[in-house]
C-alpha cells in the first residue's frame, strides 16, 4: 500500500490551517517543517507537546520531522549544530515519529571525510533516541549528485535515504540513472516535479521527474510519498532555499496550489493502476 504524507506548511503557515488542508485532501500523515511560522527545529519541547496533542486530536500522524539539520557549511559550528540535532531528536520522540529528514552540508565537496564522520556521529546519536536519520538529496550539499549520494551510503552505516526527483533534475541528473540506482534503497520519497529545461516547478507528472515510473517501481511494497508542492512561494521558503522558485503554473493561493499538487499525485497513482481506499492507495 502507498500512503501519502505532506509538507502541509506549504498550504498554510498555521497548524490549524495545515490540519484543515490535510483533512480536506484525505492525507493522514504530515512531515513537519514549519509550525505557526516557526521552523520545527526552533520550537521548544513544551510547544511540541502542545502541537502533538492537537495533531493527535485531529487524527493526523507525524510521518517525519522535516528538519534543516545538515543545511549549514561543513566548516561551521558543528558542535552547536549537533546540539540542535539532539533537540530535534527529542522533538521526534515527542511527536511520535521515528524519522528525521536531514542533509549533508554546504561547501563540502572537498571535505568528504568530515561529512562522513559527522553523519556517522549523528546516526549513532539518532539510534540512542530510536530515530532513523534520513538523508535527502538537495542541490549544493555534498549529497546532491548520484555519485556523491552513493559515496555517502557506502561510508555512513545506518543512514537512510529519501529520494527527491526534482532535486536531482535541478543538478542535471537523469532519472534514468538515479531511479534504478536508488529507488530500492530509499526509505521514502519526496514528490515534487520540475521541467528540466526551464527549471520550472510543476505538479507531479507535468515535469521530467518520471513520477509515474517511480510509483510503478514501488509495486506492492508499503511506501510513503510526501507531497512537497513548491508550486507557490510560502512562508519560510527563503529560509530553506536561497534560490528563486520558478513556477510554470499560477495558483491563486497556497491552499489552491497545495490541493493541486495532491490532486496531480493522485492522478499519477491512478494512472499506474492504484485506487484510493480508506488508508491509502492499493494496486
Amino acid at each position: 500500500m502507498i500512503k501519502l504524507a505532506a509538507f502541509a506548511d506549504e498550504a498554510n503557515a498555521s497548524l490549524d490551517g495545515q490540519i484543515t488542508a490535510l483533512q480536506r485532501n484525505g492525507i493522514e500523515y504530515v512531515e513537519l517543517r514549519g509550525l505557526d511560522g516557526t521552523n520545527v527545529s526552533d520550537i521548544t519541547e513544551e510547544q511540541a507537546k502542545e502541537y502533538a496533542e492537537r495533531l493527535t486530536k485531529a487524527g493526523i500522524k507525524v510521518w517525519s520531522i522535516g528538519s534543516p539539520i545538515g543545511k549549514i557549511k561543513i566548516d561551521g559550528d558543528l558542535d552547536a549544530h549537533i546540539e540542535k540535532f539532539i533537540h530535534v531528536c527529542r522533538l521526534a520522540n515527542i511527536f511520535g515519529t521515528d524519522k528525521i529528514r536531514m542533509f549533508s552540508f554546504y561547501e563540502a565537496y572537498e571535505k568528504k571525510e568530515t561529512v562522513f564522520s559527522t553523519l556517522s556521529k549523528m546516526v549513532e546519536i539518532a539510534k540512542d533516541f530510536g530515530v532513523k536519520l534520513c538523508h535527502e538529496n538537495e542541490k549544493k550539499i555534498y549529497g546532491d549528485t548520484l555519485q556523491r549520494v552513493l559515496e555517502i551510503f557506502e561510508n555512513v552505516s545506518g543512514l537512510y535515504m529519501i529520494y527527491d526527483p526534482a532535486n536531482f533534475l535541478e543538478v542535471g541528473e537523469d532519472p534514468n540513472a538515479t531511479l534504478p540506482a536508488l529507488h530500492g534503497k530509499s526509505e521514502y520519497f519526496h514528490i515534487k516535479d520540475v521541467v528540466a529545461k526551464t527549471g520550472e516547478l510543476v505538479p507531479a507528472g507535468n515535469g521530467d521527474g518520471q513520477i509515474d515510473k517511480l510509483i510503478d517501481m514501488i509495486g506492492n511494497e508499503d511506501k510513503v510519498l510526501t507531497v512537497e508542492p513548491h508550486l507557490k512561494v510560502f512562508k519560510g521558503y527563503a529560509e530553506m532555499d536561497s534560490s528563486e522558485m520558478k513556477n510554470k503554473f499560477f495558483f491563486a493561493s497556497n491552499e489552491v496550489a497545495f490541493d493541486a499538487a495532491v490532486s496531480a499525485l493522485k492522478d499519477v497513482l491512478k494512472s499506474q493502476g492504484y485506487k484510493e481506499v480508506k488508508d491509502g492507495f492499493v494496486r
